[in-house]
């Protein structure tokens, strides 16, 4: 298989990877790269689409558990950094497989994780909801690949999804976040796909991997994430060797939507304090 990758910035520059989260695309992180990129023209940001996701297929006969996440995490950093240095990045589900390669030898300069997945789906108070969604993705498992993939990727499902997760009470930007949610959240391979990847995004979180973090690692997080409240992300900062978190207020899950310019500012202060990526000064 080969993975489709976008690249923003510098054609040749110090790179940094971004790898998006569950159900989504490098659409997803879109926003971000160009911010990024604005402020540090020199970096070669590039944003991949995880296997079965957007237009990267399938890994062919290979379950797409968190364990084949690493690995070609693993294997596409070392072919597109060639043994330079590189930085990366993991929203969502993405910070899950990026804690995974780390514990298969992934090495960057550093790390930093947007809503990191750092409680258990399955407790909490969002047990309900976790079970809930298990339920709805078992119901698909059931159906031939047709219907399946009808429900998994039903619009109103999609919606309901995206009301949840969207904080912000600016009219434009929820419709945008919607409309996103649209046009990117159903691109999957197939449904057995989706359904090994929901797996994984509800049976790990980033703290069973904490032994694997060494150097510096920026947490960003909102205050109102649903998915793993704030108190969790203060926990696995204390657990992590070298943390710093910056908390979001009034946002939820989606930083990368509803704050992407003051996530895009931490992310290359961060770089410039920590990496040896010579970030230099953005241009006037």
């Amino acid at each position: 298989m080969r993975t489709r990758a976008w690249r923003y910035g510098a054609a040749d520059g110090e790179l940094l990877i971004l790898v998006h989260g569950y159900r989504g695309d490098h659409h997803g992180l879109e926003g971000l790269a160009l911010a990024a990129s604005r402020l540090a023209p020199e970096l070669s940001i590039v944003v991949p689409d995880l296997p079965g996701f957007g237009e990267t297929p399938a890994v062919p006969s290979r379950t797409h558990d968190l364990e084949m996440f690493g690995e070609w995490l693993c294997e596409f950093a070392a072919q597109l950094s060639g043994g330079a240095a590189f930085a990366i990045l993991g929203h969502s589900f993405g910070s899950l497989v990026v804690a995974n390669a780390r514990a298969q030898g992934l090495a960057p300069s550093c790390t930093t994780l947007i809503n990191p997945i750092s409680a258990p789906a399955l407790e909490g108070p969002q047990a309900i909801m976790t079970q809930l969604a298990i339920g709805y993705y078992k119901a698909a498992s059931l159906l031939p690949e047709a219907p399946s993939r009808a429900l998994l990727g039903h619009p109103l499902i999609v919606r309901v999804m995206s009301e949840v997760m969207a904080k912000t009470r600016d009219p434009e930007l929820r419709a945008w976040i919607h409309d996103q949610h649209d046009r990117y959240f159903s691109r999957f391979a197939d449904s057995r796909t989706l359904l090994d990847s929901f797996r994984a995004s509800v049976s790990h979180t980033v703290t069973e991997y904490v032994e694997a973090f060494t150097g510096p690692t920026l947490l960003i997080a909102g205050d109102r994430d649903d998915i793993t409240p704030l108190s969790e992300q203060l926990a696995l900062a204390h657990r992590l060797e070298s943390a710093s978190l910056r908390v979001v207020p009034g946002v939820g899950h989606l930083v990368h939507y509803e704050a992407v310019d003051y996530a895009a500012e931490e992310l290359i202060t961060f770089l410039r304090a920590h990496s040896p990526i010579n970030t230099g000064e953005s241009a006037e």
